[in-house]
């Protein structure tokens, strides 16, 4: 941890700033110590570099387990594609030159694939998750000077209100037990004047009917090493069996969708073993979480309209985004 993250840290329970106590240091930055309150009241442990302000143990496990597996799967460094880049920039509609040297928070981090598209445009970025992915991005970037890494829940954010120039949180929201709660978190965060991004898996008759649907009531149940080992066997000939029946004139298109695999085939730039990876990458990640709460456009917007933001877009980039711009002096209904 970098001494100079202090100065935006916050007790998620009281709000009060925090000191450092016991601090252990590797080439200047703090490997261990203790994140104290200034009362004395609370504590929370800085551990392998990173604050700690949750439990090991917590309803986001899975995605603990699932980036710490694929920890370089989808950096844009290691696939040699610009696929996250391409989702990064199409999502929020911002630009490279808006986002250089600006704090910009990355609300549910994984291992970091978006966190590398910002760090390299220069952005000062703060990766938060609540699962031990976190030591994957830190892992994996932490060669970036502008990287700080802190494991925290959104519903308890340990920041001082409006910190961030730009704040996004892709894919993530919809995993969490109270959606709405949980976007409510990040608007007071958010600097006048600056760029909220979030997107979802968008709520519809298509989406109910999809197979991951009909087999998350067994497997979000199951044990996350036996998920995987099972899913490790079988992704194989699922996606051979997906692409056998994408090949079907006419029908083929919708047909493949009844295989409940991530079919990337046409779709993105990857070699064969990439698609594999991808694919178990992906199929664990629609299985395997506790929560998976699509969203609707006119929820989306709403949210949005009740935390004062102007310049609100619904798109749709590869999820259902949703973005817009606090102004100065926002009122906010939540």
């Amino acid at each position: 941890m970098q001494v100079e993250l202090v100065d935006i840290l916050r007790c998620p329970a009281t709000g009060q700033r925090l000191v450092l106590d016991g601090a252990q240091y590797i080439d200047g930055r703090v490997r261990s110590g203790f994140l104290v309150t200034e009362r004395r009241d609370h504590r929370y442990p800085i551990e392998n570099f990173i604050p700690r302000f949750v439990s090991r143990s917590n309803y986001a496990e899975n995605f603990g387990m699932q980036w710490n597996t694929f920890r370089k799967t989808q950096l844009d460094s290691h696939s040699g594609h610009l696929i996250s880049s391409s989702r990064f920039w199409k999502a929020t509609g911002w630009r490279p030159e808006e986002i250089a040297g600006q704090w910009l928070l990355d609300a549910g981090c994984g291992a970091g694939r978006f966190a590398e598209v910002a760090l390299n445009s220069g952005a000062k970025v703060l990766a938060l998750d609540y699962s031990s992915a976190v030591d994957a991005c830190y892992a994996s970037l932490k060669h970036h000077p502008n990287l700080y890494v802190v494991q925290g829940d959104i519903y308890a954010l340990p920041f001082a209100r409006e910190t961030f120039a730009f704040i996004y949180s892709l894919g993530v929201l919809q995993h969490t037990p109270d959606v709405a709660r949980a976007f409510a978190s990040l608007p007071p965060m958010v600097a006048e004047g600056g760029g909220l991004c979030v997107d979802y898996y968008e709520k519809s008759l298509k989406s109910n009917l999809l197979p991951k649907y009909w087999l998350r009531p067994l497997t979000r149940r199951m044990a996350k090493p036996e998920l995987f080992a099972l899913l490790k066997r079988l992704v194989p000939a699922m996606l051979t069996m997906s692409q056998a029946l994408g090949s079907i004139p006419l029908a083929g298109r919708l047909l493949k969708r009844l295989v409940p695999v991530a079919n990337y085939h046409g779709i993105l730039p990857l070699n064969e073993g990439q698609h594999r990876e991808w694919a178990l990458l992906d199929t664990f990640d629609w299985l395997s979480p506790r929560y998976d709460q699509p969203q609707t456009v006119a929820t989306a917007r709403l949210w949005f309209e009740q935390a004062g933001f102007q310049d609100i877009e619904l798109l749709r980039a590869g999820h259902l985004v949703a973005r817009g711009r606090k102004p100065a002096n926002a009122v906010s209904s939540f």
